[in-house]
């Protein structure tokens, strides 16, 4: 089993609202490492789910997935916010998989927090720069930030 973790906007996608959903597509991602990170990602594997762009960013939960990547249909309809004209039912370069809810923690362990934790320096999530909205997460990052929320 690989580990990852996955950003979405609350107002997207919100680790409540998976709970209540128990399980959806997670689609959109519009970035090509992203992409083929998604599309490495097998059944079981499980990632913590981020909320983004929000007045409190951080770890609100863990999520399982539960089909391996497929085209993301949202590439090839005008009407919606991740519509990429380029796309086409035969050429779609975009993926999305599906998941499901595992666990909401108790409190949202925030950015600047996890930013401090030593076994988490080599996490992309904390590095300058870094803006992917899917990324690795070793296994040693996992148990640290499983640690956090205990």
């Amino acid at each position: 089993m690989a580990y990852w973790l996955m950003k979405s906007e609350p107002d997207e996608l919100s680790i409540e609202a998976l709970a209540r959903l128990g399980q959806t597509r997670w689609d959109g991602v519009r970035n090509y490492q992203a992409r083929n990170f998604l599309r490495t990602m097998s059944l079981g594997d499980e990632f913590f789910f981020y909320h983004s762009s929000c007045p409190e960013p951080g770890i609100a939960g863990i999520a399982r997935i539960t089909a391996a990547a497929y085209p993301d249909l949202t590439a090839l309809d005008p009407e919606s916010h991740y519509f990429d004209a380029k796309a086409t039912a035969d050429k779609n370069p975009w993926s999305a998989v599906d998941v499901e809810h595992v666990r909401t923690f108790g409190r949202v362990v925030q950015l600047g927090y996890l930013k401090q934790q030593a076994a988490l320096a080599e996490l992309p999530l904390v590095q300058k720069g870094s803006r992917l909205s899917v990324m690795p997460v070793t296994a040693e990052q996992w148990d640290a930030i499983r640690a956090l929320v205990s």
